[in-house]
């Protein structure tokens, strides 16, 4: 097969280091580009998120399939061809961040899981076209709290766009019902939600349900919010007490908030 040249057109620059200390949503970095590349990035500030496509330099070409380490304590093994893990044959990373600003050759980002000193290979605007709403995956629950609540926020934030009371509730709304219910993607769990427009909203972007096709998400506007989850004919259905600001919601437990029965 014929040889493949690539030049690295920048470098990562983060304080993480140790690519086992780098947070599953990623951190703040800035991407140095080189200076004969500047060119490039002409009206790249008009995009609000970038693809920042990496070489893992520090990932162990050798392994073929391995257990995610976030994910519960069960013998599951997966191929590195059906994950997102640093090591595989060809570290090539690919990863959707946001763009803060420009500086001349300097990018700052939010988002990147590659530490200090990795090569950049390529940059590409994310569009549109690119988001697939309710995509069919495997169910890779991870084994420690904060970890399952940072990616469930960042499905949330993407969707809904702000922070917000409604965001809080509706995560801490989702982290139960998937404990009680799986994977919160299965086509056969349905969602009903009662209340605001913003619950409803942060609801659908994390359990990515649809109107139709299959049909699994309902809303209807009220003056107080209720979350029913179903599947195989159970319910779980989620009583918000009252409405509340961002700032009331601090120190509160879910018993606090929202109360939980059985349907």
């Amino acid at each position: 097969m014929e040889e493949i040249r690539i030049n690295p057109i920048g470098v990562v620059k983060t304080p993480v280091k140790d690519i086992y200390a780098m947070p599953m949503e990623g951190e703040r970095a800035i991407v140095e580009i080189k200076e004969e590349y500047v060119p490039a990035l002409q009206r790249i500030e008009e995009n609000s998120h970038l693809w920042i496509i990496c070489w893992f330099d520090q990932a162990d070409r050798q392994m073929l399939q391995t257990m995610p380490r976030i994910m519960e304590p069960e013998p599951l093994k997966f191929g590195v061809f059906a994950l997102r893990c640093f090591s595989r044959p060809n570290p090539v990373a690919i990863t959707l961040v946001s763009l803060e600003k420009v500086e001349g050759n300097l990018l700052y980002v939010t988002g990147l899981d590659a530490v200090e000193g990795t090569p950049v290979l390529d940059i590409k605007p994310y569009y549109e076209q690119d988001s697939i709403f309710s995509p069919r995956t495997s169910y890779i629950k991870p084994k420690d709290e904060p970890v399952r609540r940072s990616l469930m926020h960042k499905l949330a934030y993407r969707h809904h766009g702000a922070e917000s009371a409604a965001l809080e509730i509706g995560l801490r709304i989702c982290l139960v019902a998937e404990n009680h219910f799986g994977h919160l993607l299965d086509p056969a769990l349905s969602v009903t939600v009662k209340g605001s427009r913003e619950l409803a909203d942060v609801i659908q972007g994390i359990t990515r349900a649809r109107l139709a096709n299959p049909p699994r998400f309902t809303f209807y506007e009220a003056g107080t919010d209720e979350v029913l989850f179903t599947k195989d004919g159970k319910g779980l259905k989620f009583s918000v007490k009252k409405r509340y600001t961002l700032e009331q919601l601090q120190g509160l437990s879910d018993a606090d908030i929202f109360s939980i029965a059985e349907e």
